[in-house]
């Protein structure tokens, strides 16, 4: 059975293990964790400043990961989207269910709208966000503030108030 729930630094193991794996092996991304300290500090990266960091369980394994940046007042950054490969698809529907707590937290803490950073070798992953309305922008129209992520090279927004 699946349950969300939040997770913080005391799964930073399970979460760098599932993501790594997901970047590195899947997709020959050449990210590491020193690309990525912000996995080794959850609770004062995302948490501390208004964001989350949520995990996807199916009988207590961690399967699948989201998190929510907040760098304005009210716009966020999804970061961390990742599905372990054998829990993905609609069968499963965890990636969409992720997807939904993280906009619920954001309708209950007004956050109006979402950004988001991807790399382009990632078709499924832009598939996904276009059925869920998102729109692809170039890297200029990004705010100011936007927590960019060296790898990334595609980007999405979405207004959740519409």
């Amino acid at each position: 059975m699946l349950e969300i729930s939040t997770v913080n630094n005391t799964h930073s193991k399970s979460i760098i293990d599932l993501i790594l794996n997901i970047q590195q092996k899947e997709f020959n991304v050449p990210i590491t964790i020193e690309d990525q300290p912000d996995l080794l500090q959850i609770d004062d990266f995302y948490f501390a400043k208004g964001g989350s960091f949520w995990g996807a369980f199916i009988n207590g394994e961690l399967v699948g990961t989201i998190a929510l940046v907040k760098f304005d007042e009210k716009s966020g950054a999804i970061r961390k989207m990742f599905v372990k490969k054998e829990f993905r698809g609609k069968e499963h529907n965890i990636a969409q269910k992720l997807l939904e707590t993280l906009i619920s937290y954001c309708n209950e803490n007004g956050i109006d709208e979402l950004y988001l950073g991807t790399v382009s070798i990632l078709k499924a992953a832009l598939r996904f966000y276009e059925r869920n309305h998102f729109t692809i922008i170039n890297k200029e129209s990004l705010p100011a503030k936007f927590p960019l992520m060296s790898a990334d090279n595609v980007f999405c927004y979405l207004n959740i108030t519409l």
